[in-house]
């Protein structure tokens, strides 16, 4: 096709450099007859080779043109006649100032061609553009943008633009969008949706040609692939150099477009799960306020009965069932209104300097109520170590990591609690133990998740609510410190985290 065009470009050329030579030749013997000087008549060989540069493209018809019409007038107006002989050397000067004026003044006049040419190739390249961008501002989705530039794309390229769009996964769709007529497009089955992701995904820069029906252009996004904008071939192939710079124009457009859309909809799905987890947040805050006050009556009640029973008494093991839950729940309700502070950016940092051997005598006292017959081993420097810390706060994060160790630990096995002192990096850090099956692979990167609970039975700590853990991490990112949990060379799992021995001023905990 494209060799067809430049016959056909050829063609005309020859058949204008013909005609005005032929005239200005005819037009010349005219002026012979009459009597007229030669330099009329240069000078309407001169008007012939400005006209043939003005109608034809590229320096070498004006060039071929210049120097023909020297040879004509050399043939036809020189002695001796229809000969290119020359009896009269001066006329060498005039051949040479004939076709130097030819050639500079054709130069000049397809220079000036090609610059109106190019300024009304940018002019319609704007408008296109101008065009794809004020109706894809008011595309409200994928769909309408991907029909929009397709038919923009069509019109300019005089071609039937189709598109293959991809989701937000970067995985293409069993189908794409054609133009097939005015206003007229269709829904065509991708027979090899990974083929195509396949061959684009491997091409850095360009376009793919692989296909026998169509050259495939990728529309990429910041992160991904949004889509491919498909050419028929043989239109492709007719493509210049402008029309493809036009054409990733387009393409960068539309991509700009569907980022926008993609983005918008990313800000909706945000907006939802903020006000979601807005709504939750009240909810769960609600319900722990309503139930502190009966779970305190509770196990105020239960441990005065437990105490007016004898412990062979069958109803001491009930009692004592029924303490144990309140205790359960009750933390349960401190943990999820810490959780919820937190979640909110509510939870005000009371820090103060605290003994760290304190908090953690403290933190025991309270395990070994709920669990009498667990064994704890602390091991510490020997030194006071003081942190600046909000003690409950730290008190809580103690005790949910304790009752996690406990929980999955055998009964007759001791969890360790071991605290180290890094002088150098002005940071503690506290190891808990226990010697349980461990944590599942898969877990590891979950467990701190608020509301993640594993298949398996080593998930988060106390009857497995999700929050424990979760709590914990937030509490010690809120002090400086960092969490993490990972099993044991020989058996069980730990959990290590760290305090700065020098903390930030109070205030609210991120």
């Amino acid at each position: 096709m494209i060799e067809t065009v430049e016959r056909k470009q050829w063609l005309r050329a020859l058949m204008l450099m013909v005609f005005f030579l032929g005239s200005a030749s005819v037009v010349g013997i005219l002026f012979d007859l009459i009597g007229f000087p030669e330099t009329n008549i240069v000078i309407i060989y001169l008007f012939s080779v400005i006209l043939i540069s003005r109608f034809t493209l590229g320096y070498a018809y004006g060039i071929t043109a210049s120097i023909t019409a020297t040879l004509l007038f050399n043939y036809l107006f020189t002695v001796p006649y229809y000969t290119l002989t020359v009896d009269n050397p001066s006329y060498f000067i005039t051949f040479g100032v004939m076709v130097t004026t030819a050639v500079i003044t054709s130069a000049l006049t397809i220079r000036t061609n090609q610059n109106k040419q190019h300024a009304e190739e940018r002019e319609k390249e704007a408008k296109a553009l101008y065009s794809l961008t004020s109706r894809l501002t008011d595309a409200v989705d994928i769909s309408q943008i991907i029909s929009i530039s397709i038919h923009i794309i069509s019109e300019v390229l005089d071609c039937q633009a189709a598109c293959v769009p991809f989701d937000h996964k970067g995985e293409p769709a069993p189908f794409f969008l054609q133009e097939v007529g005015a206003n007229k497009q269709v829904k065509i089955e991708l027979k090899e949706p990974q083929e195509l992701k396949d061959q684009i995904l491997n091409l850095r820069n360009g376009y793919d040609a692989s296909s026998e029906d169509f050259h495939d252009w990728p529309i990429y996004g910041q992160d991904h692939i949004l889509g491919v904008m498909r050419i028929p071939t043989e239109n492709a192939r007719a493509l210049d150099h402008t029309h493809k710079r036009l054409l990733l124009s387009m393409i960068e457009n539309t991509a700009l477009a569907m980022e926008r859309v993609y983005l918008a909809e990313e800000r909706l799905k945000s907006r939802e799960e903020t006000t979601q987890e807005r709504h939750r947040g009240n909810l769960l805050r609600g319900i722990s306020h309503d139930l502190r006050t009966p779970l305190s009556g509770i196990m105020a009640t239960s441990e005065m009965l437990k105490e007016m029973t004898d412990s062979e008494d069958s109803r001491y093991s009930m009692m004592e069932a029924i303490n144990n839950d309140a205790i359960w729940l009750h933390s349960l309700v401190e943990n999820v209104l810490s959780l919820t502070k937190l979640q909110d950016g509510r939870l005000i940092l009371k820090k103060e300097k605290e003994a760290l051997e304190e908090i953690i005598d403290e933190a025991v006292r309270q395990i070994k109520k709920r669990s009498p017959n667990q064994r704890i081993t602390v091991s510490m420097p020997n030194e006071l170590i003081l942190i600046p810390m909000d003690s409950k706060l730290i008190m809580q994060v103690f005790i949910n990591l304790l009752e996690n160790a406990i929980k999955h630990n055998p009964s007759a096995a001791p969890v360790d609690i071991e605290v180290q002192k890094d002088s150098e990096a002005k940071e503690v850090t506290v190891s808990i133990s226990d010697q349980g099956q461990g944590i599942d692979e898969n877990d590891l990167e979950n467990i701190f998740q608020p509301f993640y609970t594993s298949s398996s039975k080593h998930a988060d700590a106390y009857n497995r609510t999700g929050l424990g853990l979760a709590i914990c991490d937030s509490v010690i990112k809120a002090h400086g410190g960092q969490i993490e949990a990972r099993n044991k060379k020989d058996k069980g799992a730990e959990l290590i985290f760290t305090l700065p021995l020098e903390g930030e001023p109070n205030g609210k905990a991120e």
